[in-house]
């Protein structure tokens, strides 16, 4: 379990809470990075370790990292355990993670061998050994009004003059097109909160596509004409990472350009914890 802090949060449960959790347990998971990314994710939910017995299993549902993690959990006298999902997607390897926790069918058995069973974020595919009950959280950051605040304050520490600044909004993205501009409809609904406060000339939403290269470079060419849209009229260009964690390969797409940015994304912030407790309280109550 994550070493508890002394720091009190609002968070903190009801002792009637506290009564009903001795078989309830959390399981955090994460994409994972280096080792600032994953400290960051460690930091977001430690203030929960004070109610909560709670683990992260960092891949993009990693079968070798998830039952680590479950196992860990089961150690601890847990039976029942909620499964929040700290994506940007809500649809992110959601089916994948149902199959490997054995909700639904599809995930072949555990390997007998031990070479699997090896450390980082990999994508090992198979259905976990366990008796607990499980609940799955729906719901990623960028379906979450909690990260308006996020990208208000991410643009007011930058802003000088907001009706000469122009704001882009970059995240990631998927392969799927559909799915890809679900992506940028939900990170739309993030920005009402910036919008209403700072006056800004343009905001605009866009993801980067960056693991497939044919569609990555169509998206290269869109980032970059916004930015250079911005220089060429002599408005500043803000460029905020809607990203768990720092700014990905931003600075690489973007060379050349004139831009402020912090280079910070969601973590570290509050209100990721505030949503992780959220998620959790919400999944606690299906049991």
């Amino acid at each position: 379990m994550l070493g508890c802090t002394s720091q009190q949060n609002s968070t903190t449960m009801t002792q009637e809470q506290q009564n009903q959790v001795a078989d309830f347990g959390v399981l955090v998971m994460a994409h994972g990075g280096s080792k600032t990314w994953n400290q960051g994710v460690i930091n977001a939910v430690a203030p929960l370790t004070k109610s909560y017995k709670i683990e992260i299993a960092f891949g993009m549902a990693d079968a070798t990292s998830i039952q680590q993690a479950v196992t860990k959990l089961e150690a601890q006298g847990v039976t029942k355990i909620a499964v929040v999902r700290m994506f940007i997607s809500g649809e992110s390897w959601l089916a994948r993670t149902e199959k490997i926790l054995g909700i639904k069918a599809g995930a072949p058995a555990k390997p007998t061998s031990n070479h699997s069973d090896h450390k980082g974020n990999n994508m090992a595919f198979w259905q976990i050994d366990s008796n607990a009950q499980f609940v799955i959280s729906q719901q990623g950051l960028s379906e979450a009004t909690e990260m308006n605040e996020i990208l208000l304050y991410r643009a007011q520490q930058l802003s000088e003059n907001s009706p000469q600044e122009s704001v882009l909004i970059l995240a990631h993205g998927p392969a799927d097109d559909d799915e890809n501009q679900r992506w940028i409809a939900n990170i739309n609904e993030r920005t009402s909160d910036m919008k209403a406060a700072l006056n800004f000339n343009r905001v605009s939403v866009q993801t980067l596509r960056e693991d497939w290269t044919g569609k990555r470079q169509a998206a290269e060419q869109r980032i970059r004409a916004f930015v250079k849209q911005a220089n060429e009229q002599n408005r500043t260009a803000i460029v905020v990472p809607f990203r768990v964690q720092g700014f990905g390969p931003y600075a690489e797409v973007l060379e050349g350009l004139e831009y402020q940015a912090n280079e910070i994304g969601l973590i570290p912030h509050p209100n990721v914890t505030k949503w992780l407790a959220g998620q959790i309280i919400k999944l606690q109550s299906t049991f």
